[in-house]
């Protein structure tokens, strides 16, 4: 018996000016690593987007109501939508996750860790979003933080 063959489409964009900075071949790994370790069974595709902190600025006003910089979004394709409801391709498109680079570097140093730590740590969060984990309540935010801890071991 052959085992399920699940196909995992990670999509990056790395806006110019900070592809010097960051590998889109090391952002899927982090990605499939993360859909990984949440089981996911089906045949999913998520986007990742590298840019600056004006961009990340104006989709948290424009999105969100929220007129302040921030460091990760996450815009879900399936908002709204049936639970389990394969799309006609056989792809589960999940969405994008949205990383401020310069906002990753200044919480980096806050933290007294590599670039690259808080760039995985924004990702895998952004990625938990998009499989439905939500932190508006402290019930759930321990759930979620508690789960990227878990992936991020």
């Amino acid at each position: 018996m052959m085992g399920l063959v699940v196909a995992m489409d990670v999509n990056v964009l790395i806006e110019e000016g900070f592809e010097k900075h960051i590998e889109a071949g090391w952002l899927q790994k982090v990605a499939e690593r993360t859909l990984a370790a949440e089981g996911t069974d089906a045949n999913v595709e998520v986007g990742i987007v590298i840019t600056g902190q004006e961009r990340l600025h104006k989709l948290n006003r424009d999105y969100l109501g929220e007129d302040k910089p921030t460091d990760v979004l996450a815009f879900s394709a399936r908002e709204g939508e049936e639970p389990f409801v394969m799309p006609p391709d056989g792809m589960l498109h999940l969405g994008e996750v949205i990383i401020s680079y310069p906002q990753a570097v200044i919480q980096a140093d806050e933290h007294h860790h590599p670039v690259s730590k808080e760039i995985t740590i924004l990702l895998v969060h952004g990625i938990l979003h998009l499989l439905g984990y939500d932190h508006d309540t402290p019930r759930l935010e321990q759930r979620m933080f508690s789960r990227a801890a878990e992936i991020l071991v």
